[in-house]
């Protein structure tokens, strides 16, 4: 979810920040794989700003049925029988199906989401390649154990 500052800009998300920072570093991997991968979580960034345009929509226009009822069932007379019975079923159907809508977005949104997910960690296996292919594999060796200090200072010194 997006905060707004004062200037008016959005403030990205960690999970947006994460995406850019990987997006900018497979720049630097110039092959097909890498391209067809931009694209495709381009694509996916685009469709999952739709769909959560599309979930705002439905709930606001659940929220404007359920507001209809409301109205309805308060301030006309005689509700249940009323000779507006046009109208509450308008309201229901535009209820009820804004909100299977809602559930069927919010659904397509954690697919979406779980796709980019996905795609991050393809992100994270070319930089790795990368990295590796130019400075080498890593250097591992015995790390030397921290242990607390004589005097229990709280500071870790290694021996």
């Amino acid at each position: 979810m997006k905060t707004v500052m004062a200037t008016g800009e959005k403030i990205p998300s960690e999970h947006q920040k994460e995406t850019a920072f990987l997006r900018h570093l497979i720049l630097y991997e110039d092959t097909a794989e890498r391209h067809q991968l931009e694209e495709r979580i381009a694509q996916i960034q685009r469709d999952e700003r739709c769909v959560r345009r599309a979930m705002w929509v439905m709930a606001v226009l659940t929220f404007l049925a359920v507001i209809g009822l409301g109205y309805a069932a308060v301030l006309l007379e005689d509700f249940p029988q009323n000779k507006s019975q046009f109208i509450i079923k308008i309201f229901s159907a535009l209820g009820l199906g804004s909100l299977i809508s809602l559930l069927a977005f919010v659904c397509l949104w954690m697919v979406l989401r779980e796709e980019l997910k996905r795609r991050r960690e393809e992100c994270r296996r070319i930089v790795t390649k990368l990295l590796q292919s130019r400075l080498g594999g890593p250097q591992t060796g015995p790390l030397a154990p921290a242990i607390d200090g004589p005097a229990n200072d709280g500071i870790k010194h290694t021996a």
